[in-house]
């Protein structure tokens, strides 16, 4: 598969170096520990050189949206940096599952039963017990993947208790248009009554609210690589 690489006026190691910065206001501003915020770099559509860029600047937590492209460019470089930790953050088709589970090291997008049964079988059969982010669509978007709200709690509980996947997060993606606040409570709240302690929510452009409202991941792409 062709990459594009990142912009030549890009400076990768400026911009995390910016984040971190804006990362650590937001936090204190809340009162919350900057450290528990987890930085993780949307590198989907960027180059090798960008992301070894990244790792330059001592990022080690990546997000990846297709399995096919992450296939094509982490096992490289996933062997020379072994601290690195990969999370799927777009929609997995379960004929993907084998891949994803012997290449990533966090599944964020676990949105429909039958996914999570193809899981729990191949992680038992990789012997590798991933950590799972449940999707919640909390804007109940057609074109959008994710649990319904309504059906969150008994999603949230099959997985754990029928396919003994381990849940250790929920994550979200705020319609476009609509005040992403209102999403990140909703998901908050979710998270709150199923005694769920991450939340991987806010992109580039609201990270900041993000983390005034809980989130322990924020997921930046265009913020550290620039435009694909």
């Amino acid at each position: 598969m062709s990459v594009p690489h990142a912009p030549e006026n890009v400076n990768i190691v400026e911009n995390i170096e910016s984040l971190k910065t804006r990362v650590a206001k937001a936090a204190s501003g809340v009162g919350r520990d900057p450290l528990d915020i987890l930085l993780v770099a949307v590198s989907k559509m960027h180059s090798g050189d960008a992301i070894r860029a990244s790792l330059d600047a001592g990022q080690r937590v990546f997000g990846e949206s297709r399995v096919q492209e992450a296939m094509d460019k982490w096992p490289p470089i996933k062997a020379e940096y072994p601290d690195v930790r990969l999370h799927l953050i777009g929609p997995l088709q379960t004929n993907k599952v084998r891949e994803a589970v012997a290449l990533f090291d966090v599944i964020q997008t676990v949105d429909r039963p039958k996914l999570a049964n193809k899981l729990s079988e191949e992680m038992r059969k990789q012997n590798r017990m991933l950590p799972c982010f449940i999707q919640i669509n909390t804007g109940e978007e057609d074109q959008k993947a994710g649990i319904l709200p309504a059906e969150s709690d008994s999603f949230i509980s099959n997985c754990r208790d029928k396919e003994g996947l381990r849940v250790e997060g929920l994550m979200c993606i705020p319609p476009q248009y609509e005040e992403p606040s209102l999403h990140f409570a909703f998901l908050r709240e979710i998270a709150a009554r199923n005694s769920i302690d991450n939340l991987s929510m806010g992109m580039s452009t609201d990270f900041e609210i993000a983390i005034a409202m809980g989130a322990t991941q924020i997921r930046l792409g265009t913020a550290i690589f620039g435009s694909r």
